[in-house]
């Protein structure tokens, strides 16, 4: 029975193995590689969800049965041996059974069925049932399941409005508090993922919360064990107020952003005091008016409402204790419990995990319409063998050559799993691309969308914030050749290079969030080729006009630095997609339009999604008069700020006749030169010195672009030669569309002109409106 044919899944967590045992060697306090590999490799402890241990082990999750798995293909004479042995005999007694090719439904009948080539993409059928979240084997998770509803707030959020006089409590710590929540089995830096399993840490889950003495007792009851959650200890250090740690992403010592946790047994009319003490970041929303979140479980039963923001007397500062370590800040708030006994949650943003997903995923696959042009698929496996899923959607082609013309789209999220408004967004975004409306229809006839909902589902399981398993910011790692240690960063890129070489993929978006920023805004690169220029930069401005109340163009960036070299959008521009692009999206709200000083609500995140596709309409529209007015827009702010620039250094230039032929790629260097100056230059000799170094350096340095500002004032209007196609601010509607439009954004353009265009978008007549184009019966089904 020891003899098993080896199992892919086991020699790519032994290479993991091997890599992290190589650059760890360097600890004495650590083993090498070769000495994890046995103990992994001979352990039971250390098996995956193959192996079979005592009776309790074998409770199925109330989430999910965890699929058991029997022995099979073993050599001859163990197959003999297998015969003569009971199924309890192979269950209980045997701790080699480590072959998962064969599975059974239940512990009690026996309905052997072949495993799915875990290589090869797999489809979802109304009967698959999704494998439950693996969590590292150090993690206790309880076994409660945790659901939240929906709920948009009928009213606006506004920013908390400081009063100058926020309390700064004291930290005291344990010395002077009451621990009352603590978890013990926490993975620490010098430690590193070995092996996964369904439901975390076997054994019974030990109650962390204090013991309730009576009714009377009002200590609240912590817990973080959850999908997501992230607590690690809460200290009592007077009747109502409480200090809490949060902890650090698994296997480092550091990323303390993202909190979620549950408090019970609380009190109505009692004002609470919450303090975070070990936050590491030295700015922050907190500080500007944003609020934390929370729901009230009897709220969501009673009146169906949702997470809200709440909170009073919000501070955000750094903690002077002084002990020799890096410096830490603090977050501090009070809040009033709408009843008494009641279950709440806080978080930093509205959660969003890895089952949330799967539940969406499956209402997809089981619907006989979207299912026609939504095909899922497995990515790849994550470190903990959870499922990375990839979504192609397109409408089918009629013959094999309509389906090659066509260009792709690429869209990803959640590689930073603490920055849940990524995936709020790409769910506006699949609400409506998987939608009946007529645009949704048009995009899928026109372009071939590659969807990654969840990079990284380890991180998002666990509640890290930043890392995965291995530890490692996954968005600084695309050039990794490493595929055994960066699976669903690898798979992800070698997707794209495939893609890349059957057909063009016009835009490239990673949707992640910001944590110091208002408003929405991407991140871009420089475009050298003078063919293109500034082209990079009309999808953004074009979003901008079409979601004006959250989308800041102001806020965009276009360079590349070389710290940010391994990101997702920097490596896939450097692949040859020129719109390639980060979307930053704030924990807080908007600062802008009618949504000004307000928090964004799930809704607002994905309406943005709608605008996503809206905006690609737009840009690929085959009338250009709406690319070139943004592109001649473009030139003229570049224009200003080259005259800015100038003017600063106290030059003249004739920029109507030659600004368009310098190189002008990075006219901020000026400021940067001064800031890097750690003297002061006391002599005027010596400033003028500097001076004329600096500006010799200028002159030797611009190159391509400037960066560009938002003009306070531009919306988008109507073009009289467009097809009228009315839309909607938030998604999910029906809405028409010019038939005429497809994707050719890079046809040589027209020269430039400045159209009169009125102030509404859609004009109001109805006779103006054109139908989907109808295409006739499907004969053949090509999926590229």
């Amino acid at each position: 029975l020891s003899q098993t044919l080896p199992d892919p899944y086991e020699d790519f967590m032994y290479y993991h193995l091997q890599y992290y045992g190589y650059y760890k060697a360097q600890r004495s306090s650590l083993p090498n590689s070769a000495t994890h590999q046995h103990v992994w490799k001979n352990n039971p402890r250390y098996l995956l969800s193959g192996s079979f241990g005592k009776r309790e082990d074998l409770i199925p999750d109330r989430l999910q049965k965890e699929k058991r798995l029997w022995p099979s293909c073993l050599p001859s004479t163990g197959c003999r041996q297998t015969g003569s042995l009971s199924r309890d005999s192979l269950m209980l007694s045997s701790p080699f059974v480590k072959s998962r090719q064969l599975l059974y439904d239940d512990i009690g009948e026996v309905n052997p069925r072949l495993r799915e080539p875990r290589d090869l993409f797999a489809f979802f059928s109304d009967s698959a049932l999704l494998q439950a979240p693996r969590w590292p084997i150090e993690c206790e998770v309880i076994k409660e399941r945790i659901h939240h509803i929906e709920w948009v707030p009928p009213q606006p959020e506004y920013f908390y409005q400081p009063t100058g006089n926020e309390k700064i409590p004291e930290i005291v710590g344990e010395e002077k508090g009451t621990i009352v929540f603590q978890l013990d089995s926490v993975p620490t830096e010098d430690c590193y993922f070995t092996s996964s399993r369904v439901g975390g840490k076997r054994g019974i889950i030990k109650e962390l919360s204090v013991s309730l003495q009576g009714p009377e007792d009002n200590t609240l009851l912590f817990e973080s064990r959850f999908e997501s959650g992230n607590l690690q200890k809460a200290v009592r250090v007077n009747t109502f107020e409480y200090e809490l740690t949060l902890r650090t992403d698994l296997y480092t010592n550091k990323h303390t952003q993202w909190f979620y946790f549950r408090v019970q047994n609380t009190r109505k009319d009692v004002t609470y005091r919450f303090t975070i003490v070990n936050l590491l970041k030295p700015k922050s929303l907190y500080t500007i008016g944003m609020k934390p979140l929370m729901y009230s479980q009897l709220d969501a039963s009673t009146h169906s409402i949702g997470w809200r923001r709440e909170g009073n007397e919000i501070k955000y500062y750094r903690n002077n204790a002084d002990d020799g370590q890096q410096p830490f800040h603090c977050l501090t708030w009070t809040i009033q419990f709408p009843y008494d006994r009641d279950t709440c949650f806080f978080a930093h943003f509205y959660p969003y995990t890895y089952t949330d997903l799967q539940r969406f995923l499956l209402s997809v696959a089981n619907s006989p319409v979207k299912s026609q042009f939504c095909k899922l698929q497995t990515l790849c496996r994550s470190l903990a063998g959870n499922t990375v899923y990839l979504l192609t959607i397109t409408n089918p082609a009629r013959t094999p050559q309509e389906a090659a013309l066509k260009k792709a789209v690429v869209l990803t999220a959640r590689v930073h799993p603490g920055e849940s408004n990524g995936s709020w967004i790409m769910k506006g975004f699949l609400d409506f691309i998987l939608s009946n409306s007529p645009d949704a229809q048009l995009l899928r006839d026109i372009f071939i969308f590659k969807v990654v909902p969840m990079l990284n589902p380890d991180g998002v399981i666990v509640g890290n914030y930043r890392c995965s398993l291995a530890g490692r910011d996954l968005n600084r790692h695309y050039k990794t050749i490493l595929k055994e240690s960066f699976p669903c960063i690898w798979h992800t890129r070698n997707m794209i290079k495939r893609l890349l070489e059957e057909r063009e993929v016009l835009l490239y978006c990673d949707f992640h969030g910001h944590s110091r920023k208002n408003n929405i805004f991407v991140y871009g690169c420089n475009n050298t080729n003078r063919q293109f220029w500034l082209h990079e930069r009309v999808f953004p401005l074009m979003l901008s006009k079409n979601a004006p109340d959250k989308f800041s163009f102001h806020s965009c960036n276009f360079k590349v630095q070389k710290c940010k070299e391994g990101t997702g959008r920097v490596v896939m521009w450097r692949m040859g997609i020129l719109n390639s692009y980060t979307m930053e999206s704030t924990f807080g709200g908007s600062t802008l339009g009618n949504k000004r000083d307000t928090h964004f609500t799930t809704e607002d995140l994905k309406s943005l999604g709608y605008h996503v596709c809206d905006t690609l309409l737009d840009f690929c529209d085959p009338d250009r008069t709406k690319f070139m007015q943004c592109l001649a827009e473009l030139k003229e702010l570049l224009q200003q700020e080259i005259h800015k620039k100038f003017k600063e250094l106290g030059q003249d230039m004739d920029l109507e006749r030659s600004w368009s032929d310098i190189s002008l790629s990075d006219l901020h260097q000026k400021k940067t030169m001064y800031k890097k100056k750690k003297k002061p230059l006391k002599s005027r000799k010596q400033r003028n010195k500097q001076y004329h170094r600096n500006t010799l350096m200028l002159e030797s340095k611009l190159t391509e672009d400037a960066p560009v500002r938002r003009p306070t004032s531009t919306v988008w209007s109507e073009c009289p030669t467009l097809g009228a196609r009315q839309s909607r601010e938030k998604p999910g509607f029906t809405v028409s569309c010019d038939p005429k439009r497809s994707a050719n954004p890079s046809q040589e353009p027209a020269p430039p002109v400045k159209p009169s265009w009125s102030r509404n978008r859609y004009p109001g007549t109805k006779g103006s409106h054109r139908t989907a184009v109808a295409y006739p019966s499907l004969h053949i089904y090509t999926y590229p």
